[in-house]
C-alpha cells in the first residue's frame, strides 16, 4: 500500500465508515483518503465480541492524516439513534455533507442455536442489522437531499450461506440484503446506490473461524467497496471480495412448474424432483 495520496477520485466526497478502527474497516478507510475523501473514521475500540473501548478510531485518522489525507474520528456507537445521529453529526460538522456510508461495524457471539441466549442473539442483530439500519436511516435524508448517495452494507458468504455456529450472525446479514433490496428502490430517484459487500478476509473477527488460512489480507477487499461507491457502481450488487478474487451472488428464481388452480399436495410431489426439492 502507498503511504502517501496518489489519487483524486473521491477528492469532492465525504466517507463515513462505520467500525473503521480495524480490519476492513481501516482499509477501506485509507483507501478512499488516498484517492482523496475526506473521511470520518468510526469505531468504539472494543474488542471482537463488543466491549471495552480503545483509541483505534483516533490512531487510523493519525495515520491518515500522516499521509497528507483529511479525516476525523467518532466513537459513537451504531447501536442507538443517539449514536447514529452523532456518527452522521459529525461528517456535517466537519465537512459539512455526507456522500457515502459504508456500513461495516460488527461483533461475534458465536454459539449453536441450541446454546446461545436470546440476549447474546440480539446483540449480534442490534449491531449488524440494526446498527446498519439506525446509521444509514441518519444519513439517508442528508444524500436524498443532495441527490446523490453511496451506501453500502456488509454481509458475508457466512452469513448468506450459513456457518455452523453463527445463526444470529447469518440473520443479521441477510436481513441486510432484504433492506438493501428495498432501498435500491427508494433511493434511485433521488440518486443513491445501495450495494452490498461479502467480504472474506483475515481479520480479528474471521481468525477463530475454520479455514483461515484460505482467507486474503483486507485490502484485498477494499477495492470492491471502492467500485460500489464510485460513479460507476452498480445498484443493488452483492458483490464478494476474498483474496484478490471477486464474484457476484445473485438470489434467483428457479424455472416455475404450473400445477393449475386445483393442486393438490400430491400433484406437488410428483414433481418435486423436476423442482429441485428433494
Amino acid at each position: 500500500m502507498s503511504s502517501s495520496l496518489d489519487d483524486s477520485s473521491f477528492v469532492t466526497k465525504v466517507v463515513v465508515i462505520t467500525g473503521a478502527g480495524r480490519g476492513l474497516g481501516r482499509s477501506h478507510a485509507i483507501e478512499f483518503a488516498r484517492r482523496g475523501a475526506r473521511v470520518v473514521v468510526n469505531d468504539l475500540g472494543g474488542a471482537v465480541d463488543g466491549t471495552g473501548s480503545g483509541p483505534t478510531a483516533q490512531t487510523v485518522v493519525d495515520e491518515i492524516r500522516e499521509m497528507g489525507g483529511e479525516a476525523c474520528a467518532n466513537t459513537d456507537s451504531v447501536t442507538t439513534q443517539e449514536g447514529a445521529a452523532a456518527i452522521i453529526g459529525t461528517a456535517m460538522e466537519n465537512y459539512g455533507r455526507v456522500d457515502i456510508l459504508v456500513n461495516n461495524a460488527g461483533i461475534l457471539r458465536d454459539k449453536t442455536f441450541a446454546n446461545i441466549s436470546i440476549e447474546n442473539f440480539r446483540e449480534v442483530l442490534d449491531v449488524h442489522l440494526m446498527g446498519s439500519v439506525l446509521v444509514t436511516k441518519a444519513a439517508w435524508p442528508v444524500m436524498r437531499d443532495n441527490n446523490w448517495g453511496r451506501v453500502v452494507f456488509t454481509s458475508s458468504g457466512s452469513g448468506i450461506f450459513g456457518n455452523f455456529g453463527q445463526s444470529n450472525y447469518a440473520s443479521a446479514k441477510m436481513g441486510l440484503i432484504g433492506l438493501m433490496n428495498v432501498l435500491v428502490l427508494e433511493g434511485a430517484s433521488k440518486g443513491i446506490k445501495v450495494n452490498t459487500l461479502a467480504p472474506g478476509a483475515l481479520t480479528r473477527m474471521t481468525e477463530s473461524l475454520q479455514d483461515t488460512n484460505r482467507q486474503g489480507r483486507p485490502e484485498q477487499v477494499s477495492p470492491a467497496v471502492l467500485y460500489l461507491c464510485s460513479e460507476e457502481a452498480p445498484q443493488g450488487v452483492i458483490l464478494q471480495a476474498a483474496d484478490g478474487r471477486f464474484s457476484r451472488i445473485r438470489l434467483n428464481i428457479g424455472e416455475a412448474v404450473d400445477l393449475g388452480p386445483e393442486v393438490t399436495f400430491e400433484d406437488l410431489m410428483s414433481v418435486r424432483h423436476e423442482l429441485g426439492l428433494d
